[in-house]
């Protein structure tokens, strides 16, 4: 068996143990822990109650400018005392009587005449109750009912636009930390290797020292390079364990999550620039969410409109009782001629609102545009360096095979075989980051232009698997 194969067979051999370490780790392909994560991400979720709210209260204004009919009710009892002072009344008989012939003043003086109580109490009861149907049916409102329903349905819009726009960047932070968790795991793998080989050069560096074949400097150096390479192990598994955790949290798992799909690269380019601008012209939730903006600054100026217009209403009122009820019924118009606003002023702030929607949604292209070139070319430039590294990792392991067969034949040292496992470590390791930085580099252009859903095609098209 070969220098090379023995490597490949100890690297198989640490992916094993630290999947075994991985305690409860399940196993899971990007696509399995994507549609965990959309079933289950509450971002999502928030955004979705978000719309089901905004469809719901377009529903509930279907029928506004509709006829209403009520009933009115009420029932009544009531009790009420007046209490009159009679002692002025009692002064003014005394003194008309003064006032009549002797005549009839000595015919009345034999008549008995009682006089009235001082004060008189008056008392009044009575309950009774009343009901009436009553009705209003808007037949003119200058167009308001139209804009209060087209304002509401714009907001649905936003919302939608504003879920999508939440899909996107869940799916961005999903690829981050699954292909993050794929990447930590590997450079643990690597650290571990390295701390596993180091260290056997350490105890070889030992018995070389004991023997007289090295010089205590050489052993010191041996051994500075072991513990170097512990703590870059300890180091690598601790940030293996973190990525898997947030890796978990994010599709929400107990434990931990092994991740399946490996890093990936095309080898060729992928789609043109223009594929990816013309995609975010027409999918990106950001110029949706400008559009719903000026639709709704749109019927906010209709609405201000119709206040400047007649409004025209029928009503009627029956009262409900049996034979002879009272009603009424009619048609009312109002129209303001003056108001204390300055409705023309008001026009033309709702159209400067109109206005800024649309050198928003100009700026907005202008930004979106532009960032999609700048991924488009981020993905580009991660292809060509992560191509580019091939020569680097044949000449690392060229270097470990002279370095081990010199130390060997007594060419090389100790620690020149140290330096070249812990170079060639060093680049399998770059090259899986820039495997890495390609994948990230292409979630950031997809979502960029509107086709996060796109991101699985990408796996499965890839050509080069950095397993």
């Amino acid at each position: 068996m070969t220098r090379h194969r023995l490597h490949v067979l100890s690297l198989l051999l640490c992916v094993t143990g630290l999947a075994q370490a991985q305690t409860g780790a399940v196993p899971m392909s990007f696509e399995a822990a994507r549609l965990q994560m959309l079933d289950r991400s509450d971002k999502l979720a928030a955004a979705r109650a978000g719309v089901e709210s905004k469809d719901l209260l377009g529903q509930s204004l279907r029928n506004l400018g509709g006829p209403i009919v009520s009933v009115n009710g009420l029932a009544y009892s009531y009790n009420a005392n007046l209490s009159l002072n009679l002692d002025p009344l009692n002064q003014g008989v005394g003194q008309l009587a003064q006032t009549l012939p002797p005549s009839i003043q000595n015919l009345l003086a034999g008549v008995p005449i009682l006089p009235l109580p001082s004060n008189y109490t008056l008392n009044r009861h009575d309950s009774g109750s009343y009901a009436a149907l009553a009705g209003i049916w808007p037949i003119y409102l200058g167009g308001a009912t139209d804009a209060v329903r087209g304002f509401v349905a714009a907001q649905s819009r936003e919302a939608q636009a504003d879920a999508e726009q939440a899909g996107h960047e869940v799916d961005t932070v999903l690829v981050q930390r699954y292909f993050g968790a794929q990447l930590a795991k590997r450079a643990a793998v690597l650290r571990q290797q390295a701390e596993q080989t180091i260290g056997r050069h350490d105890e070889a560096a030992q018995k070389m020292l004991a023997a007289g074949v090295i010089s205590r400097v050489e052993r010191l150096q041996a051994s500075v390079a072991y513990e170097d390479a512990k703590r870059n192990a300890r180091k690598a598994e601790d940030d293996a364990a973190l990525a898997a955790a947030a890796l978990a949290r994010t599709v929400r798992v107990e434990g931990s999550v092994a991740p399946l799909t490996p890093l990936f690269v095309l080898s060729q380019p992928i789609e043109p620039l223009g594929h990816f601008l013309d995609a975010a012209m027409t999918r990106h939730p950001g110029l949706a969410k400008v559009a719903a903006k000026k639709s709704q600054a749109e019927q906010l100026h209709e609405g201000e409109e119709a206040l400047r217009r007649p409004q025209v209403v029928a009503f009627g009122t029956r009262e409900l009782k049996g034979n002879n009820a009272d009603w009424v019924a009619g048609i009312g118009m109002r129209w303001a001629l003056y108001d204390s606003i300055d409705r023309s002023a008001l026009t033309a702030s709702s159209q400067k609102q109109i206005e800024q929607a649309e050198r928003t949604d100009a700026q907005a292209r202008n930004d979106i545009s532009l960032l999609v070139e700048r991924n488009w070319r981020a993905v580009e430039n991660a292809r060509r360096q992560y191509m580019a590294m091939a020569p680097s990792v044949e000449l690392s392991q060229e270097v470990l095979r002279l370095r081990t067969d010199g130390l060997r034949e007594g060419t090389s040292t100790t620690l020149d075989l140290i330096d070249a496992e812990t170079n060639h470590a060093k680049t399998l390791t770059e090259r899986a980051q820039a495997a890495n930085d390609y994948v990230q580099a292409l979630a950031q252009l997809l979502e960029s232009a509107g086709l996060s859903d796109q991101f699985p095609d990408y796996i499965a098209r890839a050509d080069v698997k950095v397993n």
